[in-house]
């Protein structure tokens, strides 16, 4: 179902975790609307994949292997991440709650089409030396250079258009958020032992391909029987 079809009834005016403006959210509970868990779970998917090679995760292997610290880092990485990604959905939000639904159809798929093309490059890193640990100790440098790191990203520009996609934008920051943590919490745990047994392009591949049938999706299912 593609946000804000006819068929599901409308919300009282509101911004907020759960959704955007009444006359272009629909309602979680409507059998016809798309349902929390179905965002979180193609987010977690999405990010997941998308996430591999990505400079954020390179950045999460310089700051292991700088640090040495997992705990830390991987507190670091989820407060940036869940941060980021709250402003990233309420944009996507923004523009579920103003833009009409038949422009918001198409620039859903077309987002999709670009971040598919998108994540076929490899990405780099600007400077592989993490800035050094200050007073805030590894987690702060964590949460400044990942958030820093994180803006403009593909998997930040993915976030705006699955918050665009789906109502519930507490189940899309979660979910995007628990697939950074899946892509992340490996790489700093376990170091180069882990990102050297990834093929990186076929994950690049795969999540162009995804990224790609989820713009197809988005088109085809508003012409659908019921959706």
């Amino acid at each position: 179902t593609l946000p804000g079809k006819a068929v599901c009834p409308p919300r009282r005016p509101r911004l907020s975790l759960a959704g955007a403006d009444a006359s272009a959210v629909p309602s979680h509970d409507h059998p016809a609307c798309p349902v929390p868990m179905e965002a979180f779970l193609v987010s977690t998917g999405v990010v997941a994949l998308g996430e591999i090679g990505d400079k954020t995760q390179l950045l999460a292997l310089v700051l292991a292997a700088r640090f040495q610290k997992p705990l830390p880092i991987i507190a670091g990485i989820l407060v940036a991440t869940l941060a980021n990604h709250a402003l990233a959905g309420f944009l996507g939000n923004l523009f579920r709650a103003f833009v009409p639904t038949e422009v918001l159809t198409w620039l859903v798929a077309l987002s999709f089409f670009a971040v598919a093309v998108w994540a076929l490059r490899p990405d780099t890193l600007d400077d592989d030396e993490p800035p050094p640990a200050t007073r805030w100790g590894v987690f702060g440098v964590t949460v400044v250079a990942f958030f820093l790191a994180e803006m403009g990203d593909k998997t930040q520009v993915a976030t705006v258009v699955l918050a665009a996609r789906f109502p519930s934008l507490l189940a899309v920051v979660l979910g995007t958020t628990l697939g950074m943590l899946l892509a992340n919490v490996p790489v700093v745990l376990i170091g180069k032992a882990a990102s050297a047994k990834i093929p990186f392009k076929a994950v690049r591949i795969a999540a162009a391909l995804l990224f790609a049938a989820l713009g197809v999706y988005a088109l085809v299912a508003q012409e659908l029987p019921g959706t």
